[in-house]
């Protein structure tokens, strides 16, 4: 059993001004073509596929089309929502979807069994089970209560998002003692999440999700799951050192303090319930610079970057429309 963990997508993002459609696009068919030369099962999206609520036209495109491409691989595809992403939109083909093999889970209310989704593997039996948690809003867990302090509020969502967690797990658990009597063996158990956990490093494109004094998620607040595939931070890490939970990070570089960040997805392969972890790097589709230099000599220096490299467009034709 072969997973690839990948979150941030932020399709139709713009960057001072200039859409990233062709780095997407270059990036979901590497994507597609990894999968495939690794005979992976499926690709878990932890959150924040699209970069606003209402994504342009040519971002949905790329979505379906990448959708339609995994299926064409017989890939499986566990899609979450994330604080950027809109529900609705996410819900809109989710129906649709499901008949490619892909399972749009766009928020966290709902029936519990609709939350443990089944990833089958290539015999068609049920490979590991995923606890498919998107970035959860404080309506999804817990009802709104007059005359209470703000501070007592974040404690409370804190342990609403805890239980949130522990409540999936059980059932995920109750549904791997079954398949273990079924099948004799063990399947593993993959839970997601799109937050912040305790003790990440950040970059500036990240939006804070969380209001007052819950600051982060800590590590040992999640379920003992056998890998947690999280998303929300763009530079890919461990956390609370702990090997099995990671983010994935951002697969372009979505801010100018993310240069210097190694992008990657990590690919999760099972033997029985024991994770071996690859990061594989993701190649740089578009180089980017931040020079600081008077306007003459930046000109010169842009020059000389188009005349290297000019995959996408020109850095030095930005340039020139800003001033």
């Amino acid at each position: 059993m072969r997973i690839l963990h990948t979150s941030d997508w932020h399709l139709g993002q713009n960057f001072f001004n200039k859409n990233r459609r062709s780095e997407h696009q270059a990036f979901l068919d590497w994507l597609l073509t990894t999968a495939k030369e690794n005979d992976v099962n499926a690709i878990i999206v932890a959150g924040d596929i699209f970069d606003t609520s209402t994504p342009p036209s040519y971002a949905r495109e790329l979505y379906n089309q990448f959708v339609v491409g995994a299926n064409k691989l017989d890939c499986q595809l566990i899609l979450l929502g994330g604080n950027h992403d809109s529900v609705s939109v996410l819900n809109e083909s989710k129906n649709l979807l499901k008949y490619l093999r892909a399972d749009v889970v766009a928020h966290a209310s709902g029936e519990d069994k609709e939350q443990v989704v089944s990833i089958l593997d290539s015999d068609g039996q049920v490979g590991a089970l995923v606890c498919a948690i998107p970035f959860i809003r404080p309506q999804d867990v817990m009802s709104s209560q007059s005359g209470v302090k703000a501070t007592e509020k974040q404690q409370q969502l804190g342990e609403a998002i805890k239980a949130h967690y522990h409540k999936l797990y059980l059932e995920a658990q109750s549904q791997q003692a079954e398949l273990e009597s079924q099948l004799g063996k063990k399947v593993p158990i993959i839970a997601t999440g799109h937050l912040t956990a305790l003790g990440v490093t950040q970059s500036e494109s990240v939006r804070d999700i969380y209001i007052g004094t819950l600051e982060g998620f800590a590590s040992d607040a999640f379920p003992p799951a056998d890998y947690i595939a999280l998303g929300h931070i763009h530079r890919p890490q461990i956390v609370g050192k702990k090997e099995n939970i990671r983010y994935s990070g951002s697969p372009i570089p979505l801010s100018f303090d993310e240069l210097k960040s190694n992008k990657q997805v990590v690919m999760v392969e099972f033997e029985n319930t024991t994770p071996n972890i690859h990061p594989i790097a993701v190649p740089n589709f578009q180089p980017m610079a931040s020079l600081k230099a008077i306007f003459t000599q930046s000109k010169s220096n842009l020059q000389h970057s188009n005349r290297v490299s000019k995959p996408f467009g020109s850095p030095l034709r930005c340039l020139n429309k800003i001033f």
